[in-house]
């Protein structure tokens, strides 16, 4: 897989930037390193990027902002690098559709973590649509294709899904009609490593829901069951 898995490092710091791709290509990875937005769009209109290991406090455009374009124009992993103390970064990363994060000063071992665990994700779903298979589970008026690894809305057009976001989807579609604590959830669709109170889960329902809910105020598909979690209520056709 490293053959093929290209990594971009976007650090405003020369330091950080080079210590960080110098550990990755150690372990394999192709890794290429960008000072900010406009060498990361250069670089990624060159080749594919697979993961973009972000920095969320850049001079000029910041973190938050790249990863939003990546989101909408490749498919490739995010994981931001925020300061320890920044539980805002955090949160608004995740609106942004950051599939994970890493607080400064972090271990080196731990980021590889992350990498490995995001493009397992991403690397999932590349291999499941090589696979050309159609299961489908309706999600309301939306149609999550499990093999292709794709939500497409009731037009028929598809609607973009970060990879925690298709494992949430998917960890309901496995357990229709049936609560799932926070806890569960992380469980399932994340390598738990987070703080007690990581508000993560509910932040990427909230996106989700705006995806799929018809009016997200008030869900329908994906329920909150007070005190206890999530429920997905399946609809008879959903197969």
């Amino acid at each position: 897989m490293s053959d093929r898995v290209h990594i971009a490092v976007v650090d405003d710091e020369r330091d950080i930037r080079d210590t960080v791709a110098e550990y990755l290509e150690m372990n394999g990875y192709k890794v290429s390193k960008a000072d900010g937005g406009q060498a990361l769009r250069k670089l990624a209109e060159q080749s594919r990027v697979d993961l973009a290991v972000l920095d969320v406090t850049m001079p000029g455009e910041d973190g938050l902002s790249i990863a939003r374009w990546l989101r909408e124009h490749s498919g490739a992993g995010v994981i931001m690098l925020t300061a320890r103390d920044s539980v805002v970064d955090r949160v608004v990363g995740i609106e942004m559709g950051a599939d994970d994060y890493v607080t400064k000063p972090f271990d080196l071992r731990e980021l590889l973590a992350r990498v490995k665990a995001v493009l397992r994700r991403v690397g999932r779903a590349a291999t499941i649509e090589a696979g050309g298979g159609h299961r489908e589970v309706r999600f309301g008026a939306c149609r999550l294709d499990l093999d292709g690894h794709k939500l497409y809305g009731p037009d028929g057009g598809e609607i973009p899904l970060t990879a925690m976001e298709f494992d949430l989807l998917q960890a309901f579609a496995d357990r229709p009609n049936r609560v799932l604590t926070r806890d569960q959830l992380l469980d399932i669709a994340h390598n738990r490593d987070f703080e007690p109170f990581d508000r993560s889960i509910d932040i990427r329902i909230a996106r989700i829901r705006r995806k799929i809910e018809a009016d997200p105020a008030k869900p329908a598909v994906i329920k909150t069951v007070r005190g206890a979690g999530y429920l997905f209520s399946a609809s008879p056709e959903g197969v």
